[in-house]
């Protein structure tokens, strides 16, 4: 079964390149070839560890400042990972790519690592039977140092920290009894420092982890020397205080934004400074008052209860004298009408009735004249109680009230185009100016009976220089960096383009290139040699061979100098005629 042309021309277009790849070869010398082998894969080695060099990216510090132990623990689970790790210059950090840093960190953490210099309570994990107590007290201890050491890491200025307690023996005697105490030595990160807000944190951390101990038996020292404690009692003894500081600051803050919120549409971004300073009342009182008001005005009187009585006795009067017939006469009869006032709450008949004669009629009592002695005893009682008017007033001042504010704001020349087309800056009108100044008022809440002061000026502003970081261009981290990259990859360019044009490439030109009097596979002779053989035959035939004998002698001198490739074109012609 005959071969398909198509299969037929690709074997044979395979076997032609196969045949001039392998005469291209055949131009070159042992030392040559190997020079383009080793040119080659110097050029493939340097491509791919670029792109490998590119995808790892820099290593990146993984843990610094770390024991030998916790160092010897992370080396060895680095290797059984296959991470790639070295070594800072001061061998006091260890490096990985930097792709890669957070998942290794990870990794570690899972399996305990860094452990830390530290002890913490997996101590108490690994008791021993019969343990005395004094051993498991000195364990207990040394965890709990190290857990306090571990917590005060988390924050970020502290790089180390270690805890000393003291924590002394119970005993039953309290003038014996004594505080427990603690000391702490911090490490800070280079550059940085705490707060009294962070001292006093801490102090208070390590104070509410021991029982019966107060923060002020708390010492805080660093990495210096300088005992932070201190200054945070020399704080308190003044009267400051962190977070009534901060509160003013916050306070200030928000009243010159609004100020610069407001002057903003007006004067333009940048073309108004404001400062404002807040008086704060931080004291705290508490008041009491019990206020008696006098009922003076009838009408406003408020009586409870009232109370009335009145009384009247009469009695016969006793016999006197010689007993005998005179002193035995009646008496004699009253000449004038016996009256009595009408006593409040009686009956309105019984006081008003008039008297009868012979009988005497007094708080309500009616008896004959002639029983009754002389004098009448009468006697009337009032109470009344009113109510007393009281007040109870219960004040407790608010913390951090504002008692007054000083504001004073600067606000920049307008900015203009010239009839010269160059800029110009013009000062605001007197009515713009008090515009500003109602706005500014109505902004920072001014209050005239607080004793608040408000100051709004207009000037020109002077141009700045730019403020100079102060560190040198040849000194910027990121311009080193990018340095460092730049002289990288380009070294590794540079490289590859040396081998390809000073290697690779006069090779590849030698290959190229035929011999002389070698047949090329287009079918015309190469070098001095053919043409030197052409013009010989142009010059015996006077005026050149035609042109059927030039394709000849080129055929015949093709197959004379390459009879396999010549047998191979037959073939195709032969299988291609056939198909």
């Amino acid at each position: 079964m005959a071969a398909s042309p198509d299969t037929t021309a690709s074997t044979g277009a395979s076997d032609s390149a196969f045949n001039r790849a392998r005469v291209a070869l055949s131009r070159l010398n042992n030392q040559q070839k190997l020079t383009l082998m080793l040119a080659v894969a110097a050029v493939v080695t340097l491509a791919v560890g670029a792109l490998l060099w590119s995808r790892h990216g820099d290593f990146r510090v993984l843990f610094s400042n770390i024991t030998e132990r916790d160092g010897g623990a992370i080396i060895s689970a680095l290797e059984q990972q296959n991470v790639p790790y070295k070594f800072s210059d001061g061998g006091s950090a260890i490096l990985v790519p930097g792709d890669r840093v957070h998942e290794i960190r990870l990794r570690l953490a899972s399996q305990g690592l860094p452990k830390g210099g530290a002890v913490g309570f997996e101590v108490m994990e690994n008791q021993k039977f019969g343990i005395s107590q004094f051993a498991e007290q000195v364990n207990y201890q040394r965890a709990l140092e190290g857990e306090l050491s571990r917590t005060i890491q988390s924050i970020a200025a502290v790089q180390t920290a270690r805890v000393h307690l003291a924590i002394p023996k119970p005993t039953v005697f309290v003038r014996e009894e004594q505080k427990p105490s603690a000391s702490v030595l911090l490490s800070l990160y280079p550059g940085r420092m705490l707060e009294a807000a962070q001292i006093a944190g801490i102090q208070n951390l390590v104070a509410s982890s021991v029982p019966h101990m107060p923060s002020s038996n708390v010492s805080i020292l660093d990495q210096s020397g300088a005992l932070l404690s201190q200054l945070k009692s020399k704080l308190m003894e003044a009267g400051l205080d962190p977070t009534q500081v901060k509160y003013v600051n916050e306070v200030e803050s928000a009243v010159i934004k609004r100020i610069e919120d407001i002057l903003m549409p007006i004067a333009g971004a940048g073309n108004a400074k404001v400062q404002v300073a807040a008086d704060i009342d931080f004291s705290q009182t508490e008041q009491t008052a019990e206020t008696h008001k006098p009922n003076a005005t009838p009408p406003e009187i408020a009586i409870r209860s009232q109370q009335s009585s009145e009384t009247a006795s009469a009695t016969a009067t006793p016999a006197v004298g010689v007993p005998g017939a005179l002193s035995n006469q009646p008496p004699v009869p009253a000449t004038a009408p016996l009256t009595q006032p009408a006593v409040g709450g009686a009956p309105g008949g019984a006081a008003n009735a008039p008297p009868i004669p012979g009988q005497i009629n007094a708080a309500g009592v009616q008896a004959p004249i002639g029983s009754v002695g002389q004098p009448v005893s009468t006697r009337k009682d009032s109470t009344i109680n009113y109510e007393v008017d009281r007040t109870i007033r219960h004040t407790k001042q608010s913390v951090g009230s504002i008692r007054r504010l000083s504001a004073a704001v600067v606000v920049n020349h307008r900015k203009e185009i010239g009839k010269d087309g160059k800029p110009a800056t013009k000062p605001f009108t007197d009515a713009e100016l008090k515009q500003i100044n109602d706005l500014v008022r109505e902004a920072m809440g001014y209050n005239k009976d607080r004793g608040d002061t408000l100051s709004v000026a207009n000037a020109p502003f002077t141009a700045s220089e730019r403020p100079d970081s102060g560190i040198p261009l040849w000194k910027d981290p990121d311009l080193l960096s990018l340095l460092k990259d730049l002289i990288k990859y380009g070294a590794i360019a540079g490289i590859i383009a040396y081998l390809l044009l000073k290697v690779v490439k006069p090779l590849v030109t030698t290959m190229m290139t035929p011999r002389p009097g070698e047949y090329s596979p287009r079918g015309a002779f190469s070098g001095a040699g053919g043409a030197a053989a052409y013009g010989e035959a142009a010059d015996e035939g006077g005026g050149g061979p035609s042109p059927f004998e030039d394709k000849l002698n080129r055929a015949r001198n093709a197959a004379a100098q390459d009879p396999k490739a010549v047998a191979n074109i037959i073939k195709d012609w032969t299988n291609a005629n056939a198909g």
